[in-house]
C-alpha cells in the first residue's frame, strides 16, 4: 500500500511537472529557464523601480542591486533558488511588505485570496494553478517557523484539519508521508485522503509521536473568516464568562462585522469580558471595528407588546485586553497603537512586527507573487511605526520549541482581564 501510494505521489508531481514545463514553453518558447528566470528578475527589478513608495530606495542604489544581483539571478535553475536571490535584494531594502512569494508556500495563496479583487487579468501561468477561478490550495492550516534547522508548528487555525487531528504548537514536524514536510506539495492531491505527520512533541527524542490528519481544500477568500469563526469561544473562570476571538485577517470588512455581531447578538454578547487576538496572520484593511470600542453610540432597549425586552449596545462597554505578538503587522498594529492611546485596557504578548506601510500585490509574467510597499504610513499624520512597532503593557514571551500547545500569553491575558472584570465600576 504504501509503495502504491509513494507511486501515486510521484505519478501527480510528474503530471505537475509536465503541465509546468508546457505552460513554461507556452510563457517563454525558445528560452532556457534560467533565462525565463533572468526576465522575471527583471520584471520585479522593474515594478519596484516603478512603484516603491521612496524614490530614493531608502538611501539604497537601486540600479546597482540590479547589477549584483542580477549574475545571481540568471544562475538559477527553478523558482525557488531565484526567490531566495530577489529576496535579498528586496531584503536591501529594509521595508516591510516588500517580499516575492512562489506557489510552493501558503502565503503565496492566502495573499492572492487578500488580494483577490485587485486581480482582474492575471497572467497565464497564474491563471492554470486556479482551473476553478478559486484562490485555492490543499492543506492542514498550519504556520510554522525553522529554529536551528528544525520546523516547529507556531499557529493552527481553529477548526482546520490540524486542530482537528490534535497538532499542537510548539510541535516538531518531523515528516510528512515519511518525507520532509513542504508547505504545498506534502499535501498536493491529497485532499479527504490520511496523511501520516511524525512529529515530536519535547526535547525529548522519546516523545516522537505519529499524527494522522485528512488535510483539505482550502478557499482562500474565506479561510480566515472561517478560522475566525471556530475561534469564538467563552472561558469560564472563577464564576466569570471570558470571551475570546481571534482575528486572523485584518484585510476585509466581513471580518470585522462578523467579530462585532457576535459581541453584540452572538455568544459573546452576555460575557464579563473580552480577549482580543491579533497574533499571527494578516494585517490589511480598515480599522474602524477600533471605534466599537471607543465609540459614544447609546445603548438601544426594544420592547415587544408582551413586554419582553433586550437591549443592543453599539459599542463595547465591558473590560477588554489586546493580544499581540510579533506577528501582529500592518493594520492590526495601527489597532494595537489606537487601543493603547486610548487606554482601553492591557496589551498583552511582545512587540508588534513594526511593519506599518501599505502594500500592494503584482502577479509576474511566471505566476509568482511580488508583494511591493507602495506607501508610506503615519498615524495621526505624525507616528511612523514601520520598524518599532507597539510594546505590550504585559510583556509575556512565548517559547516555541516543544511547547506542547501551551499558551502562556493567552492565559495572562484572562489573567489580566480577571483583574480588570473585578475592578470595573458597578456603574459603568
Amino acid at each position: 500500500m504504501t509503495r502504491f501510494l509513494r507511486a501515486t505521489k510521484l505519478a501527480a508531481i510528474a503530471l505537475v511537472g509536465v503541465a509546468a514545463l508546457l505552460l513554461f514553453w507556452f510563457i517563454a518558447p525558445g528560452l532556457s529557464q534560467s533565462l525565463f528566470e533572468e526576465k522575471v528578475f527583471d520584471e520585479v527589478w522593474q515594478t519596484v523601480h516603478e512603484n516603491f513608495y521612496d524614490e530614493n530606495f531608502n538611501g539604497i542604489d537601486w540600479v546597482a542591486m540590479r547589477e549584483q544581483y542580477r549574475p545571481q539571478a540568471k544562475q538559477t535553475q527553478t523558482r525557488q533558488q531565484l526567490a531566495v536571490v530577489v529576496n535579498r535584494m528586496l531584503a536591501e531594502l529594509q521595508t516591510s511588505h516588500t517580499h516575492f512569494y512562489t506557489p510552493e508556500e501558503t502565503a503565496y495563496y492566502q495573499l492572492l485570496g487578500i488580494f483577490q479583487p485587485q486581480f482582474k487579468n492575471l497572467p497565464a501561468a497564474a491563471k492554470a494553478l486556479f482551473p476553478k477561478g478559486k484562490y485555492e490550495y490543499t492543506g492542514i492550516g498550519i504556520f510554522t517557523k525553522t529554529r536551528n534547522r528544525k520546523t516547529f508548528v507556531s499557529a493552527i487555525l481553529e477548526g482546520s484539519p490540524a486542530a482537528i487531528a490534535g497538532l499542537k504548537v510548539g510541535d516538531e514536524l518531523l515528516s510528512v508521508d515519511d518525507e520532509p514536510y513542504q508547505p504545498i506539495e506534502s499535501f498536493m492531491g491529497k485532499a479527504g485522503q490520511s496523511v501520516t505527520l511524525l512529529i515530536q512533541r519535547s526535547v525529548d527524542p522519546k516523545s516522537r509521536q505519529t499524527i494522522r490528519v485528512i488535510p483539505q481544500i482550502f478557499d482562500t477568500t474565506t479561510l480566515f473568516r472561517e478560522a475566525q469563526q471556530a475561534s469564538t469561544q467563552v472561558i469560564k473562570q472563577q464564576n466569570k464568562r471570558i470571551g475570546y476571538i481571534h482575528i486572523w485577517s485584518n484585510a476585509a470588512d466581513f471580518h470585522q462585522q462578523q467579530m462585532i455581531e457576535e459581541l453584540m447578538f452572538g455568544k459573546l454578547a452576555e460575557v464579563d469580558g473580552l480577549v482580543l487576538d491579533i497574533r499571527d496572520g494578516w494585517g490589511g484593511g480598515s480599522i474602524d471595528y477600533l471605534n466599537f470600542f471607543t465609540g459614544a453610540s447609546p445603548s438601544v432597549t426594544n420592547i415587544q407588546r408582551d413586554g419582553r425586552s433586550w437591549i443592543a449596545h453599539y459599542r463595547w462597554r465591558k473590560p477588554v485586553v489586546l493580544l499581540i505578538n510579533e506577528g501582529s503587522r500592518s493594520s492590526k498594529e495601527i489597532i494595537a497603537f489606537g487601543f493603547q492611546q486610548s487606554h482601553l485596557g492591557d496589551l498583552v504578548g511582545t512587540t508588534t512586527a513594526g511593519a506599518v506601510v501599505a502594500g500592494r500585490g503584482f502577479v509576474m509574467q511566471d505566476g509568482s507573487l511580488l508583494y511591493v510597499a507602495v506607501s508610506d504610513v503615519l498615524v495621526d499624520g505624525k507616528q511612523r511605526l514601520e520598524g518599532k512597532g507597539v510594546s505590550p503593557t504585559i510583556p509575556v514571551p512565548f517559547p516555541l520549541e516543544y511547547a506542547a500547545g501551551f499558551d502562556p500569553q493567552k492565559q495572562q491575558a484572562i489573567a489580566a482581564l480577571m483583574r480588570a472584570i473585578e475592578q470595573q465600576s458597578p456603574a459603568r
